[in-house]
């Protein structure tokens, strides 16, 4: 068995379906960031434990809940508010840690979106390390999000989970790219200037993960990129064979690019510029 962290910031609208989904497990941790509206209380009506923890950046965040909060059995599952797990993946978590060949493992998400799962555009399968043994893994911040550090090899499993990325409607889903555009613009202008592109790692690395971190890294430093995105992803990627919801989440991509590359000409008028972790403590978490 596994225990199943499920992370929340005012996630009212999805934390309901998300805990039934993870009562396959006997040892659920709710670790909210202090939300402000009935996320706990609803999630308190379920058999589940409900921790709650101020936020300060993703990365730390993450850590801290592996760090101080205790769980049932050493390996865990992290699960977002707008995810969900299944049946079928579930099985699979509980095959892999019955195995010492890795500490970790990754799994890819299909995003849903307009009431279907956008395949092509979302370049799947993008992986995200999701089951692993809580004693050798931590986290790092990265722009708005985190990247892992595992002490161990890692694998990939082959069940996938449902990511309802605009289960709260449109409005909410460009408030809160808004924001996370901040980060993602320290984050670039910090890479623009101390990294590079690893170019081993972009046509040789050992795991998608590697190539596609490379790919990101080379992403930045392309002219137009807003443009090159949506071209890319609607129609070498295939989005447009995901129709309606194909378009508009090509489009909305495009627009996220854009927003981030406008605030990345504005810190450079800045004097210093904010670090990516600076502007990650004054945003409030949202689960993408």
């Amino acid at each position: 068995m596994f225990s199943i962290y499920i992370l929340t910031y005012n996630e009212e609208l999805d934390i309901a379906a998300c805990i039934e989904s993870a009562q396959l497990s006997d040892d659920i941790i709710v670790v909210d960031s202090c939300s402000t509206d009935r996320t706990t209380e609803i999630a308190s009506r379920y058999p589940v434990r409900v921790v709650r923890h101020p936020f300060e950046t993703h990365g730390k965040q993450r850590t801290w809940m592996l760090r101080s909060i205790q769980a049932k059995h050493e390996w865990v599952y992290i699960l977002e508010a707008d995810e969900r797990m299944t049946p079928e993946l579930f099985q699979e978590c509980l095959e892999a840690t019955n195995s010492d060949r890795n500490i970790g493992y990754y799994a890819a998400e299909r995003v849903m979106f307009m009431n279907r799962w956008i395949r092509r555009s979302t370049q799947y399968p993008r992986y995200q390390l999701r089951l692993f043994r809580k004693d050798r893994v931590w986290f790092d911040d990265y722009g708005h999000t985190e990247r892992e550090v595992c002490d161990g090899p890692t694998g990939f499993l082959k069940e996938t989970y449902p990511h309802y990325t605009c289960s709260k409607g449109l409005s909410r889903w460009i408030e809160k790219h808004n924001r996370y555009s901040s980060d993602e613009a320290a984050e670039t202008l910090h890479q623009l200037r101390e990294g590079s592109v690893n170019w081993k790692h972009l046509f040789w690395g050992s795991s998608e993960v590697e190539r596609r971190r490379a790919l990101k890294d080379l992403s930045l430093r392309l002219p137009l990129r807003p443009l090159v995105r949506f071209l890319y992803m609607y129609f070498i990627l295939g989005g447009i064979l995901d129709g309606k919801a194909g378009f508009a989440w090509c489009t909305l991509q495009a627009f996220y690019e854009y927003l981030i590359l406008l605030k990345v000409d504005e810190l450079k008028q800045q004097s210093p510029p904010p670090s990516p972790v600076q502007l990650s403590v004054e945003s409030r978490p949202e689960n993408a």
